[in-house]
């Protein structure tokens, strides 16, 4: 970009199945336009919706050239979508931003001052609270962070949306981590660079439904787990040498026991629940390390991340 010249903010925006927000979504950020810095483009990822999604933006790009669009051939998830719309995106800076308007788009004139000031590279935001969300379920989402923390040296801050601008020297660190399992929160603290993170308080959906269930988000935190930590791993090791350490001492005290006594006892129940024990564990280390394994099996078939079936 030369000097005095206007930069280009590239809006991302993972869809599935909102045909009821986006016109709110892009009239909320159409608002803000003459506080922003910079044009604006939109890219909208329609991540295989089986509402009226698609026709939708097929409209509105057609009254909005700064409008544009990829349609995936089915669902491949939100990380799918992201990575999509950061390579679709050619913008001097990205913006990434869920549809649903939780992430406020009043901070955007704020995040995108300080990534053009260049005292950082990113600007994101997090979640002060979670007010409005279910108690079980906001507890287990801290939990996550505080275990994640200590089991990987990738560093998540707590309450963390996606919602971030970055410098397009970012995005394009983020674009060379091609992998397909892909955790966006673990890879966008990964690659570096200065961030900045503003904080706000919750904010419920603006209209439809959420497509993330209580299982998808489990799901999500167990890839994001294995994409940045080993430690699952070290912890069947360990699983293993305490069990095997555990029968060793057992195997001596029977011996030491019929020499002395001469005596044995046919204790059949503790006999049963210390192989139950036992097995659970080799079943639970299985479980573990073929997840991993799972993992590495899909990264070895180098799929694509996505494929388009259309896009403008």
């Amino acid at each position: 970009m030369t000097d005095g010249q206007v930069p280009t903010l590239s809006i991302v925006v993972p869809v599935h199945n909102e045909e009821a927000t986006i016109q709110i979504f892009y009239d909320a950020i159409q608002e803000i336009l003459p506080k922003l810095n910079a044009r604006v483009d939109y890219h909208f990822i329609d991540d295989g919706s089986t509402d009226r999604t698609l026709p939708i933006l097929r409209e509105l790009s057609k009254t909005d050239s700064s409008v544009h669009y990829v349609s995936f051939s089915r669902n491949f998830g939100k990380e799918a979508g992201l990575y999509a719309g950061l390579e679709q995106s050619k913008g001097d800076y990205v913006a990434v931003m869920d549809v649903d308007l939780q992430d406020p788009p009043e901070l955007l004139p704020e995040m995108l001052s300080g990534v053009e000031s260049g005292e950082y590279d990113a600007v994101g935001t997090r979640r002060a609270d979670r007010k409005g969300e279910a108690p079980l379920r906001s507890w287990f989402s801290s939990q996550f962070y505080k275990w994640m923390n200590k089991m990987s040296q990738t560093q998540l801050v707590d309450g963390a949306r996606d919602y971030r601008v970055m410098s397009r020297q970012m995005v394009n660190a983020i674009l060379s981590m091609s992998e397909n399992q892909r955790f966006s929160k673990g890879i966008f603290t990964w690659v570096g660079f200065k961030t900045k993170y503003i904080p706000f308080e919750n904010r419920e959906r603006v209209a439809g439904n959420t497509s993330w269930s209580f299982w998808s988000l489990t799901k999500y935190a167990i890839e994001g787990i294995v994409s940045f930590s080993t430690v699952p791993l070290t912890v069947v090791t360990l699983l293993g040498i305490l069990t095997f350490g555990a029968s060793l001492l057992a195997g001596i005290f029977i011996v030491i026991r019929a020499l002395v006594s001469n005596t044995s006892v046919a204790g059949w129940p503790s006999m049963v629940t210390i192989i139950l024990f036992i097995g659970g564990i080799q079943m639970l280390s299985l479980g573990i390390i073929g997840r991993y394994i799972a993992a590495i099996f899909l990264e070895t078939k180098r799929r694509p991340i996505f494929i388009a079936k259309e896009e403008k």
